[in-house]
This record gives structure tokens, C-alpha cells and sequence, in this order.
């Protein structure tokens, strides 16, 4: 399963570790994505997504999700 918030699109960002001596390794930062269920009104079901927090927060403010 793809690491996508399928609302904000957010997606793993590529850095660098640094360690005291300022060497630099490659690492992820990754999205703090969670499932999450919604209840559709126009198909009467909940669906399951994973998302990011912003992506909840989001539709928190927009109050919608329509498929």
C-alpha cells in the first residue's frame, strides 16, 4: 500500500541524517497518515481511508467527501 494521503496528496520526502560530525546518511520522512472510516451519505456506507492528520483536518473544515 502506497504511503499517499488520498486527500492532501502528501507523500514520503527524501533527507539526510546528520550525526555530530555533520556525515550525511540518506532517510524518509514519512507522512503521518492513519485509516480512518467515513460515512458516505449518497452511498450509505462507510469507507475506509488512509489519511493524514492535515487531510482530517481538512475535512473537518470542509465537512464533506463526496465519491
Amino acid at each position: 500500500m502506497s504511503r499517499i494521503c488520498y486527500i492532501s496528496k502528501k507523500r514520503p520526502m527524501k533527507g539526510n541524517r546528520r550525526s555530530h560530525a555533520m556525515n550525511a546518511t540518506k532517510r524518509r520522512f514519512l507522512p503521518n497518515l492513519q485509516f480512518h472510516r467515513f460515512w458516505i451519505k449518497n452511498k450509505n456506507r462507510y469507507v475506509r481511508l488512509r489519511i493524514s492528520t492535515k487531510g482530517m483536518r481538512i475535512l473537518d473544515k470542509k465537512e464533506k467527501l463526496d465519491f
